[in-house]
Order: structure tokens, then C-alpha cells, then sequence
């Protein structure tokens, strides 16, 4: 997971996020009909837009490189 920053007010810590991913996972159901969900693995994961919730600017968030 990406770690941002806004450049427009500072904030570290509070974004709004928009993702879409493609999960394989097993489904079993009882005999019931109660699903359990197994196993999930995410097979992609794209970021489609992230807001500062601080100012509420998407246009100054940037992906804080991690330290090594």
C-alpha cells in the first residue's frame, strides 16, 4: 500500500482512496446456505483517484516514497 502526502496542506494521515482490484477467493457454503469466503488473493489492484479529506484538493496528493 502507497503511503501520499498533500503538497497543497501538509496532511500525512486522512485520504479518500477510490480502488478497483480483482480478488480470486473460495466460496464455500454449508449445507445451510451460510457462505464462508476463503483464501483471498488479489490478482490486481489499480488506484483510480485519491482527495485529500483535509483541503479536499486530489490535485496535490503525491505518493510518499517509503524509506529503505
Amino acid at each position: 500500500m502507497e503511503k501520499y502526502r498533500c503538497t497543497a496542506c501538509g496532511n500525512l494521515t486522512r485520504f479518500d482512496v477510490v480502488e478497483t482490484t480483482t480478488v480470486r477467493s473460495f466460496h464455500h457454503y454449508t449445507v445451510g446456505g451460510e457462505l464462508t469466503v476463503e483464501e483471498p488473493e488479489v490478482i490486481s489492484r489499480v488506484v483510480d483517484s485519491v482527495s485529500c479529506r483535509w483541503c479536499g484538493h486530489g490535485r496535490g496528493v503525491e505518493v510518499v516514497a517509503e524509506e529503505s
